[in-house]
């Protein structure tokens, strides 16, 4: 049985803060490093944050709008109780498998000395790789309930540091967007922009702003008014002033700013699960992570044969086979050339009125197909709907798992306020009752909760591969900037695989068999440098077989007991180095511009490592699909010298001699 992630929390120092008056109180990290400040000045809660006594958070505010007034002014601080803390942990699938992170936690009582007398607490955690701080409702005389229709938890950064941000449209959006790179006091009073976003500072200070522990509250994003970087909840759906209603006690999502002068580890950091509640799974020896096909994005590939492909046994009885001969470890069942594998009167994917999910359509057998992929040790899921689903989410899950489902993708949610916050939450408690495996697609970022759910392998939430189908090309660019933003949150999904790899003068848009731009060991690297715990290998079966590099796909694992980032430069390139057990697997990708970088491999423990090396060939820029297999031994005082064309990217594994 896999072990439940436990949270170990122990108070070693409680003192009340009496230096200051019991209204200003200054923590610092384990380390020193990172300095959390809060103050009430005039009777309104602000706070601030420096790095390395630099000052990266000029004092900001705290307040939230209810329906009736705000929690802002007029408020005095009770007993400030700061304590010390570890989280220890484990994780069936993450970006390490045992986490032991320590912080210093203040709480903060705050309570207005006027009008209802009210009380908000506050509670901030301050690690060596960042802060966390959330609000606290708890319940009193007479505030029973509440109703939030703002959240002004503001974050006034110095310096107008460079902003890596992708701006959104609107509160209805699969959260599929590129990313700008600008002056944050370039950005546009009222525009909207997702999280994690990315902030470099002088000196190479890092500050990612996100959120962790996303549960029954609306979703944040960042907006900027009055020149200041502001919180921006989603509404409830139908209006738009209402953001959260709840029973008290509540309390919102941790505010996160993950802060640190080596970009590695920001990548490194588990602060988002640090965050999330532990784990309410009890039972997570079911729990199989792995890859899986999705024939959707090579255009329902089949080969010339005796049988018409279709919605039917003997198109996914040709993508089992290939997942039997190559250690892919599910078979994703989605349907055939827009027509979905259910019942479904709605046009192309959509659902209509009459879509039944508990009828597949005539002619395929589920059972039968279920049966056979036993047989060949291959696993089973689906791709759904989500409106499809949840109208008849018990009995659809009670029907998938007697067919023998193990897990889904369940896509187009578009939305993160409240009520499709909670049901995510209700999608993932009932799925793991049934021993299912989700994957969120057009859904909002990770917020640690792979750590609560850890059936919750991955999330889309990123413009990806999917776009080259229709002219909207992923470049390298595009790629490097996702480990530094999107990826800081956790499990991104991004359609890997793609084994036509053109130089952009070459490349044709098409919906069947596409092209990705990048070198093939570009590809290969992305299978390491993402987290990505029920990883895509979404080209046709034909495309793979025989060619060079597809053997590091069938060896690559999904899940990691260790990650390291033993080199980076953002927008530039990357190199992510990740342990399954004894083996190392590193992955590093280029941007658009030739460079030679140089790895170390410091992070190996003692002994003799069997290096496979995936390179670019000398050509790769004109034949990107080339790539050279290079074999030798290394050891942790060696380096790995790496020639990366445009687009390029090197994908290596190390086994350690025994």
């Amino acid at each position: 049985m896999i072990k439940n992630s436990i949270a170990a929390f122990v108070s070693i120092v409680i003192f009340t803060v009496t230096s200051f008056a019991q209204n200003k109180v200054s923590v610092s990290s384990p380390n020193g490093q990172i300095t959390y400040l809060f103050n009430s000045n005039k009777g309104q809660p602000q706070y601030a944050v420096k790095f390395k006594n630099k000052l990266l958070v000029d004092y900001s505010t705290l307040s939230v709008n209810f329906t009736e007034d705000t929690f802002s002014n007029n408020i005095k601080t009770g007993k400030i109780i700061i304590t010390d803390g570890a989280d220890d942990y484990s994780l069936p699938e993450g970006k390490t498998s045992a986490v032991h992170d320590t912080y210093k936690e203040v709480f903060i009582p705050m309570q207005e000395t006027k009008g209802k007398n009210r009380i908000v607490n506050l509670r901030v955690r301050i690690f060596n790789d960042g802060i966390g701080f959330r609000y606290e409702f708890p319940q009193q005389r007479e505030w029973n309930d509440i109703t939030i229709t703002n959240e002004n938890t503001t974050f006034n950064l110095t310096e107008n540091p460079t902003a890596r941000v992708a701006f959104l449209e609107d509160f209805f959006t699969s959260h599929e967007h590129r990313y700008d790179v600008l002056p944050l006091n370039n950005i546009k009073n009222d525009t909207l922009m997702d999280m994690p976003a990315l902030f470099q500072f002088s000196g190479n200070i890092f500050m990612a702003i996100t959120e962790a522990n996303l549960l029954d509250y609306a979703g944040m994003s960042l907006i900027k008014r009055n020149g200041i970087l502001t919180s921006q909840l989603t509404p409830l759906p139908d209006q738009s002033l209402i953001k959260v209603k709840a029973a008290l006690p509540h309390h919102s999502p941790w505010r996160v700013m993950m802060i640190s002068d080596r970009i590695g580890a920001l990548v490194e950091s588990n602060i988002l699960t640090d965050l999330a509640d532990p784990c309410k799974i009890k039972d997570l020896s079911w729990l199989a992570p792995g890859k899986a096909t999705f024939h959707w994005w090579n255009g329902d590939i089949s080969p010339d044969t005796t049988w018409e492909p279709g919605v039917d046994f003997e198109f996914n009885q040709y993508y089992i086979d290939f997942c039997a001969r190559n250690n892919i470890q599910y078979h994703t069942i989605i349907g055939y050339r827009r027509v979905a594998w259910y019942k479904n009167d709605g046009m192309d994917y959509q659902p209509g009125p009459n879509t039944d999910i508990m009828k597949p359509r005539p002619g395929l057998d589920i059972q039968a197909l279920s049966d056979y992929a036993r047989s060949k040790g291959v696993r089973l899921r689906f791709w759904v709907h989500w409106q499809a689903l949840y109208p008849k989410l018990d009995s659809a899950f009670t029907l998938f798992e007697k067919w023998g489902i193990e897990g889904m993708m369940v896509d187009f949610l578009n939305r993160d306020d409240q009520e499709m916050v909670k049901i995510q939450e209700e999608i993932l408690q009932k799925a793991a009752a049934h021993h299912l495996e989700i994957q969120f697609h057009g859904a909002y970022k990770p917020t640690g909760l792979s750590r609560t759910y850890p059936n919750e392998s991955t999330r889309e939430g990123t413009l990806n591969y999917e776009c080259d189908k229709w002219g909207n090309l992923i470049t390298p660019d595009d790629d490097i900037n996702i480990p530094f933003t999107r990826g800081l949150a956790g499990p991104t999904d991004y359609h890997l695989g793609g084994f036509r790899a053109m130089p952009q003068s070459n490349f044709k848009v098409q919906t069947t068999r596409p092209h990705v731009l990048g070198t093939r060991c570009h590809m290969l690297a992305m299978y390491v440098v993402l987290e990505n715990h029920m990883a895509m290998v979404c080209d046709e079966p034909e495309a793979y077989e025989g060619q060079p590099g597809f053997e590091f796909i069938k060896e690559v694992p999904t899940v990691w007991d260790e990650t390291i980032v033993p080199g980076a430069e953002v927008g530039e390139w990357v190199s992510i180095a990740r342990r399954n057990g004894t083996e190392w697997y590193i992955g590093t990708i280029n941007n658009n511009k030739q460079k030679t970088v140089t790895i170390p491999l410091k992070f190996l423990s003692p002994g003799n490592y069997h290096a496979e090396i995936y390179k670019d060939s000398a050509d790769a820029v004109n034949y990107p699909n080339q790539l050279i297999k290079e074999e030798k031994t290394v050891t942790s005082s060696d380096n790995i010298t790496i020639d990366l064309p445009s687009g390029g990217g090197e994908a290596v594994r190390l086994q350690l001699i025994k």
